[in-house]
This record gives C-alpha cells, sequence and structure tokens, in this order.
C-alpha cells in the first residue's frame, strides 16, 4: 500500500486514477478547487480536499507521509490560454514550481507531472519522440513545458524522483463539456445523439493521437513503481493518428445517428498533425494502449451518463 497526493484529482484524468488507486486499496488524497472539477465522482474511499495548488501551508499539510504526487492540477484548454496567458502561467507554472517546493520540504521521493503533447507543437517528423525540439504554439503549451523544466530541475537538486507524461488527446467517459472550446469527442458525440451540426474546423484534415482514459491511467500507474525512469519524459498516446474527418465519421457510425458535418474554413484547425511515439512508454513502463478509438467512443457513449437518454 502506498500513499498519494494528488493534484486536480478531481479533475477528468485525476478522477479515474484517484478511483483506481483507491480501488486498489492504497491511500488517496486529492486537492483540487473545484474550478472545473466535480468531486462527487470520487468513489467515498478517496480523501479529498478542496483547496488552491498555490497554498503552501495546505500542500504541506496534504504532504505528510505521502510516497508518491500525481501533478494533474492545471488549466487547460489552448484557446484561453490565448486570451488569459497570465492565468496560465500563475496556475501552470506558479503551482508547479509552489508544488516542488513543498515536495522538497515535506521529503516526498516521486512526482509525476501529467504535461501535453501539445508542447510539440508542428514538426516535420511524425510521430513525436521525446528526443524531438518542442516548438509550442500556445500560452498553454509554454506553461506545460515550462512545468517540466522546474520539476526536473528541481527534482535534480533537491534528489526527488521525478517523471513527466506527456499525455496526447485524452478522452473516455466522464470528460465534461464546457460551453466555451469543449473537448472534441464528447462534443462530437453529444452532436450526433441529437442529430445536431458536428462542427470540424479548418478542413479536418488536421490530425490528433486520441488516447482512452484508462489506458492514460495504466501508464500514470505503472510510472508510479517503476524503476530507472527518474529524470524522463515519456510520451502517452495511442501511437495511431487520426483527422478529425475520419473521428466524425467514426462517431456517426458508433452513434448511428445523422448528424450534419460543417466545415468552418475560416477557423484554424491548430496543429496539422499530431502522434506520438510511444515506443519508450513501452520500454520504460510495459505501456501498450489496449482501446482502438472505435472502441473507446463506443465506450464513451455507453458509460458516460450525460450521453443517456
Amino acid at each position: 500500500m502506498m500513499n498519494f497526493l494528488i493534484t486536480g484529482g478531481a479533475g477528468f484524468l485525476g478522477t479515474a486514477l484517484s478511483n483506481r488507486l483507491a480501488r486498489q486499496g492504497h491511500n488517496v488524497r486529492v486537492l483540487d478547487d473545484t474550478s472545473t472539477g466535480d468531486p462527487s465522482k470520487l468513489i467515498p474511499e478517496v480523501h479529498f480536499t478542496r483547496g488552491d495548488i498555490n497554498d503552501r501551508p495546505m500542500l504541506w499539510t496534504l504532504l505528510q507521509d505521502v510516497d508518491c504526487v500525481f501533478h494533474l492540477a492545471a488549466k487547460v484548454s489552448v484557446s484561453e490560454s490565448v486570451l488569459f496567458p497570465r492565468d496560465y502561467n500563475t496556475v501552470n507554472v506558479g503551482g508547479t514550481v509552489n508544488l516542488m517546493e513543498a515536495v522538497r520540504d515535506a521529503g516526498t521521493s516521486r512526482v509525476i507531472l501529467i504535461s501535453s503533447g501539445a508542447i510539440y507543437g508542428d514538426q516535420n517528423e511524425i510521430p513525436y519522440k521525446e528526443s524531438t525540439t518542442s516548438k509550442p504554439r500556445s500560452p498553454y503549451a509554454v506553461s506545460k513545458l515550462a512545468a517540466e523544466y522546474y520539476v526536473r530541475t528541481i527534482g535534480q537538486l533537491a534528489g526527488i524522483q521525478t517523471v513527466c507524461l506527456r499525455v496526447f488527446n485524452a478522452y473516455g467517459p466522464g470528460q465534461r463539456i464546457p460551453a466555451s472550446h469543449p473537448p472534441i469527442i464528447p462534443n462530437f458525440i453529444k452532436h450526433a445523439i441529437t442529430n445536431g451540426t458536428l462542427v470540424i474546423h479548418g478542413d479536418g484534415n488536421q490530425t490528433r493521437d486520441y488516447v482512452y482514459v484508462d489506458d492514460v491511467v495504466n501508464a500514470m500507474v505503472s510510472a508510479s513503481t517503476a524503476t530507472g525512469i527518474d529524470q524522463s519524459v515519456i510520451n502517452i498516446g495511442s501511437g495511431v493518428e487520426t483527422s478529425v474527418r475520419e473521428l466524425a465519421k467514426l462517431v456517426v457510425r458508433v452513434t448511428e445517428q445523422k448528424p450534419e458535418e460543417l466545415y468552418n474554413p475560416r477557423l484554424s484547425g491548430g496543429t496539422s498533425r499530431m502522434c506520438a511515439d510511444i515506443s519508450l512508454a513501452n520500454q520504460k513502463l510495459g505501456y501498450i494502449p489496449l482501446i482502438p478509438l472505435e472502441t473507446g467512443i463506443r465506450l464513451t457513449l455507453e458509460k458516460d451518463p450525460q450521453f443517456k437518454k
């Protein structure tokens, strides 16, 4: 049995991770400001605290006897970060530095940062290897890259084992659909089942690497105990690239509805291609993604209560 602190543990990935670890019999503490998280989805065995990642005394209290920290607390909208870069810096960078200082002072031995595939930007070579030079294209991506550097540097100076997992486009049951800038898969499902409109930015040929939530959690859990991974940066994706156009077709097929597809050429589709090279994750974490995209969309539709008719 291990003691975990999970920041952002009431968010989409955080909830899945917290519940998995608690079900395995570990002692799980969650810190979340509930700005986007929903603590009611955490099972009763999880010890939930509402609070801010920049609250040092609270972090200090929660870190007592903790073996491993998962740091997921972050603002995560690329488009929102373009409007509010300072907020993204305060939370994603400042919050990470604050956590690392508290971890150093509390003597916790391992920190796992959940980073993002967004830090790569547009690259010529697909799939993206961890050694690829990052070209962040948004304040969000810059904030995640800065967080990685801080985690690794403070970790190295203080003798804390650190791992940065660059998670690509995670999806699955439990992903919120905010009114502005919703994640694409649940948004497409929502509009498909009501025979609405699937709005596709740009020409729809831009690709992403969609990875199912359970696969991401498998990788995170492995990272908490794997040996020989200190200072590692590891991609977590499916290793498959899918265009938005193809994604729309899959959602239509799975939902068996006939939504309209609307292409909006005036809106940029963002980075043109994204796909993770997952060979390092396989080698260091024994990671093998098990859920292909069509199956994952079907599971999301079946298991997520927000899609119940």
